[in-house]
């Protein structure tokens, strides 16, 4: 009798769009198809265009300023598209992935097309002499990529809001969709910098180690297996998942209206600042490629800086939900990311001081890559509960703009959402690098291992250790003191819009 009673109690409470297995493993997999076209652009598409391609940092500059001027048009235009778009067999979101896939896919390859390497079958004389057509043809080949991949993101970000509406459900999927990031992303961070790179026989004189350089036809040929994986993940997705919650037509959507409102939401306004923050910094780690290549002279360190920053949440993954439910997002992020913002503000003061650099590597007298791993591992402990419940966050606000305004518009919250964190890609892009070209770094010395004149390798480490220490401090700072959905605050936000959901249910049944 006593089990009985445990079993009905469960059935009471357990919650009428409850996922399952399936749908984990769904969102998990279409999130690693978003990362093995995103992490192998973002990671490595600067050193095909400054390396290869032999365009000028300034310029690749210009590029992502360009694209991030598109942005402007492209995501309101793709957030109205999917907003005013009916549902289909498969739902309002879902069928994106289908839809988008192999377009996206394409694109991601064709940014890395090496046009000017004669030893490649796409070889063009026209193109590799005349640079300025080079750099015209590769914009436009990013805006197809950009176009495409906001064509995905946005629905695929609102997707989760329909997928379920249990905070608890929501929780377990922002940890899914952070798995699917994490082993998306490992797959072009510990693989590809042992297929991209090839020695030149040359041992560089300040660590020892030989030089290696960036080679154009293999960068093409690993995009071309990201851009096949990708597309055939995104459809194991899309197989796996299910749209339980209605998504209502939003034909009539007023966006002006809903753009403006959103921009006097504080907690809209929060969790874009940090989207803006969070996103531009895991753009901006990708420069850290440059200084594994020529700081510390050995590109496998790109591998073991990858598993430092992730492997506390590989070890915290399956636990994050769980203390997000008991303590709060809020709360949990802003307790844990101080560590984050302590360490880097450690790094950047300790990579930046010749006299502690000599005192403890006196021999090579640069930064010890141990020291520099080490404090990678503490940032990504502290920093994970942030990546972890970032898309969780992002559904609470939109839960909470519902609630507050009396419309649902998860395409219009995300796409105003999306454009934020890639205007903070395109920040931590175009800064960075102009600030390459402050390094004087340029195609002549990008295979000269470390670089002494001029202070290039130096000002690399001073670029790539001091930007992120603002970035985490500020992380921090929204957290603990700009964000203000609380767990308290969030629970009856919950409960009345699950009660006006089945009532809404109720009455499209009796029509």
């Amino acid at each position: 009798m006593a089990k009985e009673k445990k079993i009905k109690e469960k059935e009471v409470n357990e919650h009428p769009n409850k996922i399952g297995a399936r749908d984990v493993a769904g969102y998990t997999t279409a999130e690693a198809a978003n990362m093995f076209n995103l992490t192998y652009i973002t990671s490595y598409l600067k050193i095909f265009m400054t390396d290869v391609l032999k365009i000028k940092p300034k310029l690749v500059g210009y590029m992502f300023i360009v694209t991030r001027l598109w942005d402007v048009i492209n995501d309101p235009l793709w957030g109205i598209v999917v907003a005013k778009r009916k549902p289909g067999k498969d739902g309002k979101f879902l069928q994106y992935l289908r839809l988008v896939a192999v377009p996206l896919g394409i694109s991601t390859v064709l940014c890395f097309l090496p046009y000017s390497d004669p030893n490649s079958l796409f070889y063009s004389p026209a193109l590799a002499n005349n640079p300025t057509l080079l750099f015209a043809v590769c914009i436009v080949m990013y805006l197809i990529y950009c176009t495409m991949y906001t064509a995905m993101n946005i629905p695929f970000g609102s997707l989760a809001s329909v997928i379920t509406d249990d905070p608890k459900g929501r929780n377990v999927l922002s940890t899914a969709r952070s798995l699917g990031s994490g082993v998306g992303g490992a797959v072009v961070t510990l693989i590809a910098p042992f297929i991209i790179y090839v020695g030149t026989g040359v041992m560089d004189e300040q660590t020892g180690k030989e030089i290696e350089v960036a080679d154009g036809n293999r960068m093409f040929i690993y995009a071309l297996i990201m851009g096949a994986m990708s597309i055939a993940f995104y459809l194991i997705g899309h197989r796996n998942l299910k749209e339980r919650v209605p998504a209502f037509d939003e034909e009539k959507v007023d966006f002006k209206k809903t753009y403006l409102g959103l921009f006097k939401s504080r907690p809209f306004v929060m969790i874009t600042i940090s989207g803006v923050l969070i996103s531009g910094q895991l753009q901006f780690n990708s420069f850290n490629s440059y200084l594994y290549k020529n700081y510390f002279t050995n590109t496998g360190l790109s591998v073991l800086g990858t598993i430092c920053t992730y492997l506390p949440m590989a070890v915290l993954i399956l636990f994050t939900p769980k203390l997000a439910a008991k303590y709060g997002k809020k709360e949990l992020c802003g307790r844990m990311s101080i560590i984050s913002a302590i360490t880097s503000v450690f790094l950047a003061v300790t990579a930046n001081n010749q006299d502690f650099i000599m005192w403890i590597n006196p021999q090579q007298g640069i930064y010890p890559a141990w020291l520099f791993m080490a404090c990678l591992l503490l940032i990504g402990f502290g920093y994970t509960f942030v990546s972890l419940t970032c898309w969780a966050v992002v559904m609470d606000v939109i839960d909470y703009q519902e609630w507050k305004t009396g419309e649902r518009n998860e395409s219009a919250v995300y796409s105003a959402y999306t454009f934020g964190r890639q205007l903070g890609q395109a920040i931590a892009d175009a800064g960075g690098l102009f600030l390459l070209q402050w390094a004087k770094y340029d195609s002549e010395t990008a295979g000269n291992g470390f670089i002494a004149a001029n202070g290039t390798s130096n000002k690399i480490m001073f670029i790539c250790t001091i930007i992120p220490a603002v970035v985490y401090v500020g992380v921090w700072l929204i957290f603990k003191f700009g964000y203000p959905l609380t767990k308290e605050r969030l629970e009856p936000i919950y409960s009345d819009l699950r009660a006006k959901h089945e009532a809404e249910e109720k009455a499209a049944a009796t029509k």
